[in-house]
């Protein structure tokens, strides 16, 4: 995939779209309702986010504390940053793709959709899967971790 495009999209067409939104809500609602609008769609993600932020980070320390990875987890944590992003940068449409990105099944069915198309690397959930297993010597439960080292002074 060639970055240029998609750059070239999220940089320039991005923002010009949203002063066209901005400037037409706002012939339509009035300046004051659209700024009003633009500041309580912020501060509602900001709430948002934080809320499903710390619910995240319980699911994690859980499936970690089970001995499991919290691949999709992870994953919605990333996509919770980016919905904090779109949510603040004022503007009707990435408020709507970060509103997008709280919605959990939304969120896990983008996530489903890149990881079978090969954009996320899915990292299973710890057990069997293709290739070759682990070779002699490989640590594993209960193996120590073995290795030489050498120190290096400043």
């Amino acid at each position: 995939m060639r970055l240029g495009p998609a750059l070239l999209f999220i940089f320039l067409l991005v923002p010009l779209f949203e002063i066209y939104l901005l400037l037409t809500v706002g012939g339509i609602i009035g300046v004051g309702w659209t700024v009003f609008a633009v500041v309580f769609t912020a501060v509602l993600g900001a709430w948002l986010v934080r809320r499903q932020g710390f619910s995240a980070l319980g699911r994690i320390r859980a499936q970690l504390d089970r001995g499991e990875l919290p691949a999709m987890e992870v994953f919605e944590g990333v996509f919770l940053l980016l919905a904090g992003a779109l949510l603040l940068t004022p503007g009707f449409f990435t408020d709507t793709i970060g509103f997008l990105c709280l919605t959990p099944p939304v969120r896990r069915a983008v996530i489903n959709y890149m990881m079978r198309h090969g954009a996320i690397i899915h990292m299973g959930s710890g057990g069997p899967g293709p290739g070759p297993g682990p070779g002699p010597g490989t640590p594993g439960p209960g193996k120590p971790l073995e290795g030489q080292y050498h120190r290096v002074d400043d």
